[in-house]
């Protein structure tokens, strides 16, 4: 990394070595796609400083008052940032933004293209300017195109995409139940921050990256669309079955449990008749001896399989699917992760400071990080590293004042 870029403006916290220490970015961010790839950023030991407008910050602020007061989603992807409240409209602004961005190593940002042009931060002004800034634009559906001008939230994307076609029951589509157009742009975005990162150290040159939510879930529906393409039919919508697999889905056991069977294959198969189900003669029967046999005829396997389980209380459920090493797992709500035994054997959950007080979170799957736990720094308030970025920038407390006076901050 070029020793002096984010020369005058020191991380806080820890003094141990991060992949990422020394890596200044800056992030003009809201929602969860931006914010999501900064805050990966972050948990490599990045110092993230997350541009927000005075007083409201981050629209995500307010989606939901449900941790302790906090948003769920910006509580999730905004921790170990500081908070640089900025009008950008306001020109003394936007000259603090410019004097960030002559330190910075990664520009990040996630408005729409027309609002961003507007500031006179598209790529190219940037890059012109900047030549050594890794600059990462995020959009809906790209900076061209017939579609670039479009609004773009998660489950239009999630529609644009096909995902819809594929997610739900045969009588009804179903969206995704997290933000998985978001959450993949911002997973690409950060890794090809992290790729951009490693030219320069080579070249010594930045970086353009345009990253869509519509390319990055496209990506991801790439086995459905070549299965309707060359196979001349959709993947049926299942549920919460698998479309393709038989058995793989929920069962029902005696005491009311739900347990997720898998059956990838036919040596699988043998042993869950045989160990499981307790019925060895349905390893040969020519209606269930193949996968598409199965999928043939799974309204009938799957009654035959509830039958069995209906009358095995859980216990004797796992207990047999671990003899038969067959494949399973526990249908869990989201409030029972907290509480799930390999996440608490293996240490994954820690503390948080928010401006509500401590908060659960866990560690990032970032492993190369040797570092992990020093990553986790606060989640901020709006505004809360203003004065002392300003500071670092050598801005007086006078100054500072006529810019609050003025509404620049």
């Amino acid at each position: 990394m070029d020793p002096d870029r984010g020369a005058g403006i020191p991380g806080r916290g820890s003094t141990a070595v991060s992949p990422l220490a020394g890596v200044l970015v800056v992030a003009l961010e809201q929602a969860v796609a931006g914010p999501l790839a900064s805050r990966h950023l972050a948990d490599l030991g990045a110092r993230v400083i997350k541009i927000e407008r005075p007083g409201v910050g981050d629209f995500a602020r307010h989606i939901d008052h449900t941790v302790s007061g906090l948003s769920s989603h910006f509580v999730w992807v905004n921790r170990s940032k500081e908070s640089l409240t900025l009008n950008l409209k306001e020109p003394s602004a936007r000259s603090i933004l410019d004097r960030l961005l002559a330190r910075a190593d990664v520009f990040i940002q996630n408005f729409s293209p027309g609002a961003i042009a507007r500031l006179g931060l598209d790529p190219q002004t940037l890059q012109s300017r900047y030549p050594k800034l890794v600059i990462c634009s995020i959009s809906g559906y790209g900076q061209q195109g017939p579609y670039a001008h479009r609004k773009a939230y998660d489950l239009l994307i999630q529609a644009e995409a096909g995902l819809l076609s594929v997610t739900g029951t045969p009588d009804a589509i179903c969206k995704a139940g997290i933000a998985v157009a978001d959450i993949a742009a911002g997973v690409y975005a950060f890794a090809n921050v992290l790729a951009a990162l490693y030219v320069r150290m080579k070249t010594g040159q930045g970086s353009v990256i345009n990253v869509s939510m519509l390319d990055t879930l496209a990506e991801w529906m790439e086995f459905p669309f070549y299965y309707a393409a060359y196979g001349g039919a959709l993947p049926e919508r299942t549920g919460a079955k698998h479309a393709t697999i038989a058995p793989y889905g929920p069962f029902q056991t005696a005491d009311g449990s739900t347990i997720m069977i898998a059956v990838e294959n036919d040596g699988d198969w043998a042993r869950f008749c045989q160990a499981v189900l307790e019925r060895p003669d349905l390893v040969v029967s020519l209606r269930f001896n193949s996968n598409s046999n199965r999928l043939r005829h799974r309204d009938e396997l799957e009654s035959i399989i509830n039958t069995i389980l209906g009358r095995l209380s859980d216990a004797e459920v796992v207990a047999r699917l671990e003899r038969a090493e067959v494949a399973y797992g526990r249908v869990r709500d989201a409030s029972e992760l907290g509480e799930h035994p390999q996440l608490k054997s293996m240490g994954r959950w820690r503390a948080v400071d928010s401006p509500a007080g401590p908060i659960r979170a866990l560690l990032p799957p970032l492993y190369v990080n040797p570092n992990a736990e020093d990553s986790l720094k606060p989640i901020p308030s709006v505004g809360e590293h203003t004065d002392a970025i300003l500071r670092e920038l050598g801005l007086s407390d006078n100054e500072i004042c006529e810019l609050r006076c003025r509404g620049a901050i």
